[in-house]
């Protein structure tokens, strides 16, 4: 016989399975990166989705400027089924985000100038995002943040 042949033969004979420690092994390996990456992942997501309250509340500036425009004032009543109208002052827009993950609202208007609020549900997974809970923005552009301690988080909220 070859020396092929007989190095084929031997291979076969000495090859082997995967044994049960080197599964263990491996799947501990599996696990530990799971572990550290998953929470990485849901922190990037939360953040991630924190711009769903920005753009809401900037749409919602807008809409309150066009607003102002056509009536000489400001108004917090927000109806996105009913027209807008200026007496009595009703604006028509959402009061729940694109996905609704934050609720939107006008805590403040008048001739002068308006506040508007973005907070996070309590049942979807934004609520999660312990850091940036409520959003807040004014007529004059002033952005505002709380945490779910209600303590300032202004620059982590609105800039990251």
């Amino acid at each position: 016989m070859s020396t092929f042949t007989q190095r084929r033969g031997g291979l076969r004979r000495g090859a082997s399975g995967v044994t049960a420690i080197e599964l263990v092994i491996v799947l501990a390996i599996v696990g530990i990166l799971a572990g550290l990456s998953v929470p990485a992942y849901r922190d990037h997501v939360l953040r991630a989705n924190r711009t769903e309250a920005r753009a809401a509340l900037l749409s919602l500036a807008t809409a309150e400027e066009k607003f102002y425009l056509q009536c000489n004032e400001y108004t917090s009543a927000l109806d996105a089924a009913a027209a807008t109208v200026c007496s009595p002052g009703n604006l028509r827009f959402p009061t729940a985000s694109e996905r609704s993950y934050y609720t939107l609202a006008v805590t403040s208007a008048d001739a002068n100038g308006w506040t508007a609020t973005a907070t996070a549900v309590s049942t979807r997974p934004q609520y999660g995002d312990t850091r940036c809970r409520t959003f807040q923005l004014t007529s004059t552009g002033a952005k505002t943040a709380r945490n779910s301690g209600s303590s300032a988080n202004d620059s982590e909220c609105w800039n990251r």
